[in-house]
């Protein structure tokens, strides 16, 4: 149901999504629904956590066997891919805040945030400047892709070369560190 559920607000958007929109997708009655989950925000909130595991896995998988400028470009691009193809699901994320250790939440962002500390491992960051660094990729590649999603790039630039300009840019910054 979770996943009908992402699926639906990728589609309609995640301000759109209901659970009586989701249960006529399901093609049950919307009590049903509360069988599964508790309501709309626990909805959200298991939306949210299976997208930080889809975007994990997805940056992951780019990473592997790669190190310094080709492991960024590789998460940076998946990362950029997640959120573009699924808008409604990572909009979930946004503001979403762990309960505590167990909540699913916290396992799928800290599998993100490995993902992207892997990535800063192939440059010569501090110990101490490292949540900096993720923060700023962070904020450069949601950024990016977040205004992609909602066609808010509508001059006539390659919007693919803008996000390579993106990526040597943080690369040459990271290695400036």
């Amino acid at each position: 149901m979770v996943g009908a559920g992402a699926a639906l607000a990728d589609e309609v958007g995640l301000t759109k999504l209901t659970m009586g929109l989701l249960a006529d997708r399901l093609g049950v009655r919307t009590p049903s629904l509360y069988k599964h989950v508790a309501g709309q925000d626990d909805l959200i909130r298991r939306i949210a956590a299976l997208a930080l595991d889809e975007t994990a896995d997805a940056v992951g998988s780019a990473v592997q066997g790669r190190a310094g400028s080709d492991a960024l470009a590789a998460a940076a691009r998946a990362f950029r891919a997640f959120v573009v193809e699924h808008p409604g699901r990572y909009a979930a994320t946004i503001g979403q805040e762990p309960s505590g250790p167990d909540d699913p939440l916290t396992t799928s962002g800290e599998r993100l945030l490995g993902a992207f500390t892997a990535v800063l491992r192939g440059y010569e960051i501090e110990e101490s400047d490292v949540d900096h660094a993720l923060r700023l990729l962070r904020s450069l590649c949601h950024g990016f892709a977040t205004l992609e999603a909602a066609h808010a790039f509508q001059w006539s630039t390659d919007v693919d070369k803008s996000f390579d300009w993106l990526v040597a840019f943080a690369d040459r910054g990271l290695r400036a560190m």
